[in-house]
């Protein structure tokens, strides 16, 4: 519970405006306050306004209505209406005692309205009353100005360390295949290319706003998180699969989605970025014919950001190095996207991929694998793969 007496027990080194056209009625009030409070006065409603927006400003001011260059109810209209003033209470102080007076003060954004001649007691308490109000607004608006900045930077906290956690669990399992994590930060930058290109296009506008595309950028490394269930027999094959392996090789997708789901589930709730990595993980071997896995869905059936994913990982996989065969230049990876428009791709996406090409060779050449590096990884699959056939094969001899 806030303490009223506590926020105000520093209000007797506030500052008190006083402003009123007779300077009598100054020098009676300056007498009455200036034991409890700093005191700035003047006879001038403009010249008040310039004091209440110059620093310090005043805690509390007391105002005359009636002076002759701007009265009161225009100087309270006045601080009321500038931001930087609009927060310091207004105590009117007048002779005026029709009820009508009264009311048209509180309109204009006065805290209180006294009448002359004023008991100082009842000054007093009226002023300490507003000025503890002030402070607990004050303390209030501060306290929620530092809560908001710290959940703020708490959820940057957690953000980062989310990114961190999936590109972590992602490289992991990319390692198994591919031998670095560049496939995740590349097919991340074709995807957010893709993406921009076709943000203003008809069809694609609604869905790829600025929060979506950040949504796109972190869901794509989970693409092919469900291969950490393949096994390694399959997976690093450096041969055509069989038609069995083949099949086992397709349920990453199904493995991919539910891994996912079960993380959505744990939250409780869907997240945005974990919604649009499921799609992406289930549906980004969709045609565009119909012609693809696991559901066989077909044109706009196929979510958005699987079929921008469907065109970033073919590229990748085309121009990159695999234990089953060597990369394909640029112009000719281009040359087989170009030719599946319409049956494997959306055409409009094919459209956004050949308008941009340039940028996708830029970001494979950028973000390259190390060739030593990559070579190592090769040698600890192809190790790995040797020993599952070892394994294999005593477990047939048994």
């Amino acid at each position: 519970m806030i303490d009223a007496h506590a926020l105000s027990c520093d209000s007797e080194r506030q500052t008190l405006l006083l402003v009123d056209d007779v300077p009598d009625n100054i020098a009676l009030l300056s007498a009455l306050f200036q034991d409890h409070y700093k005191i700035r006065a003047t006879t001038h409603g403009m010249r008040a306004l310039e004091i209440a927006a110059s620093e310090p400003q005043p805690d509390l001011i007391l105002l005359d209505i009636m002076m002759p260059d701007l009265d009161g109810y225009a100087v309270c209209q006045q601080l009321k209406a500038d931001p930087r003033t609009a927060a310091i209470p207004v105590i009117f102080l007048t002779a005026k005692t029709n009820a009508e007076d009264e009311e048209r003060g509180f309109q204009l954004g006065a805290v209180d309205y006294l009448i002359k001649p004023v008991s100082p007691v009842v000054a007093r308490a009226r002023i300490e009353t507003h000025l503890a109000l002030k402070n607990a607004r004050q303390f209030l608006q501060d306290r929620n100005a530092f809560l908001e900045a710290e959940v703020h930077r708490r959820s940057q906290e957690m953000l980062a360390i989310q990114d961190a956690t999936i590109i972590a669990l992602v490289s992991l399992a990319e390692t198994r295949e591919s031998g670095t994590g560049s496939h995740i930060r590349r097919t991340q930058h074709y995807m957010l290319a893709l993406a921009q290109q076709l943000q203003d296009h008809p069809r694609f506008a609604g869905f790829l706003n600025n929060e979506t595309l950040d949504l796109l950028f972190k869901s794509a490394p989970l693409h092919d998180i469900g291969k950490v269930g393949i096994p390694d027999r399959i997976l690093l094959k450096p041969g055509k699969l069989s038609a069995e392996e083949f099949a086992i090789m397709k349920t990453h997708t199904t493995l991919g989605r539910d891994a996912i789901l079960a993380a959505e589930q744990q939250l409780g709730s869907s997240a945005s970025f974990l919604r649009i990595a499921r799609d992406i993980a289930y549906a980004h071997h969709e045609k565009w014919d119909g012609s693809g896995y696991p559901e066989g869905l077909a044109g706009d059936a196929i979510p958005i950001a699987a079929r921008l994913m469907a065109v970033a990982d073919v590229y990748d996989d085309l121009t990159g190095r695999r234990i089953y065969r060597a990369a394909l230049p640029h112009a000719q990876a281009v040359e087989v996207i170009r030719a599946d428009r319409g049956t494997h791709f959306d055409p409009d996406v094919v459209d956004a991929f050949l308008a941009i090409a340039d940028t996708f060779k830029g970001i494979a050449a950028r973000l390259a694998d190390d060739e030593r590096e990559l070579q190592r990884s090769m040698a600890q699959l192809e190790a790995a793969l040797a020993e599952e056939r070892i394994v294999l094969g005593h477990a047939a001899d048994e």
